[in-house]
């Protein structure tokens, strides 16, 4: 296989703006062949207008980009045969049926003998008992099932999805992914966004986005050798006067708050010396008037590690982009 087929997604320093506003800013990263790559972070970070841009649908002001190893403008005729959209609104028609549905997104796309892959994908999507069902009397989780169905029907090579589970309850959101990963041991390539972290994790790499730029782009994994330290989560009352004092010890770099928990950041503090040092804000807290259930150092999550990278960017000068 040559390096450029490898690549089924190759942005260059992509920039896309509307007017005055810049959505997008010298976005550059390449999504592999059979990979999934999740893009993470925040709401208007600029992931729907980057994907927007990779099939096509916006223009971009500056770089190159490439899907499939096609020029998404230029090509798009052939691009749309190539790749599956499951967007944050995709459209089933709520007065057809399931049948009917995948039948119509099969003509759309020009699909011959349809029929024998609209069987496949209901029968992997557990939907076969619900053909003749009125896609508006379906669930939430089993329109989001069918729309992915409607999306495969043309069997693409790339599949792109923008936050596929948000607004789904818990079960189909797990049914979901174990489909997306069955999927792409199939070797289909996935691009999608999240707004999930422990959904990125099932990525083989991310790229983490804020501000219209990218931050990093690595596996969860490298995330987490990068982070260079610990975390101590803490379980205390009154929780707001844990947090102000948590935040006034200068060994704790951020204090964020889950749940009823609270996680302080300590960098470059790991193995016995975190326990060692969950102990002491254990002890300055209750010195403090604060009642400590629990204090316990632990390895930081992926959304301790996007968070903290997030409010770094954020406390850092944006820098420029030309007009």
């Amino acid at each position: 296989m040559s390096e450029a087929s490898a690549v089924m997604v190759r942005l260059d320093r992509m920039t896309r703006r509307y007017g005055e506003l810049v959505a997008a800013s010298a976005v550059s990263f390449e999504v592999g062949r059979g990979e999934m790559f999740g893009l993470i972070g925040p709401d208007g970070a600029g992931k729907t207008t980057t994907l927007r841009v990779v099939l096509g649908l916006l223009r971009p002001d500056e770089g190159s980009v490439t899907t499939c190893g096609l020029d998404p403008i230029r090509e798009s005729d052939a691009l749309s045969r190539r790749i599956g959209y499951l967007s944050q609104r995709f459209s089933l028609y709520g007065d057809l049926s399931v049948d009917e549905n995948m039948a119509f997104f099969a003509e759309v796309h020009g699909v011959r003998n349809w029929r024998p892959r609209r069987l496949e994908l209901l029968e992997m999507l557990r939907l076969d008992p619900f053909r003749d069902r009125l896609a508006d009397r379906l669930s939430g989780g089993m329109k989001q099932k069918l729309a992915l169905a409607c999306t495969l029907i043309h069997t693409p090579e790339l599949l792109v999805l923008d936050e596929p589970t948000t607004g789904v309850d818990p079960v189909s959101r797990r049914d979901f992914w174990k489909i997306l990963a069955r999927l792409q041991r199939e070797g289909l390539t996935i691009l999608l966004t999240t707004p999930y972290l422990d959904e990125a994790e099932r990525c083989q790499r991310v790229a983490l986005m804020d501000r219209s730029r990218i931050l990093s782009v690595s596996t969860p994994d490298e995330l987490r050798d990068a982070a260079h330290g610990s975390i101590v989560e803490v379980l205390a009352e009154p929780k707001r006067r844990a947090a102000e004092l948590l935040a006034a010890r200068p060994e704790v770099a951020d204090v964020q708050s889950f749940g009823e928990r609270l996680h302080a950041t300590l960098p470059g503090v790991s193995g016995e010396a975190a326990g060692h040092a969950a102990d002491a804000l254990a002890l300055a807290l209750r010195q403090g008037g604060v009642s400590v259930q629990s204090a316990r150092a632990m390895p930081p999550s992926l959304e301790d590690i996007f968070i903290a990278r997030i409010r770094r960017d954020e406390a850092a000068p944006r820098p420029e982009v030309p007009s």
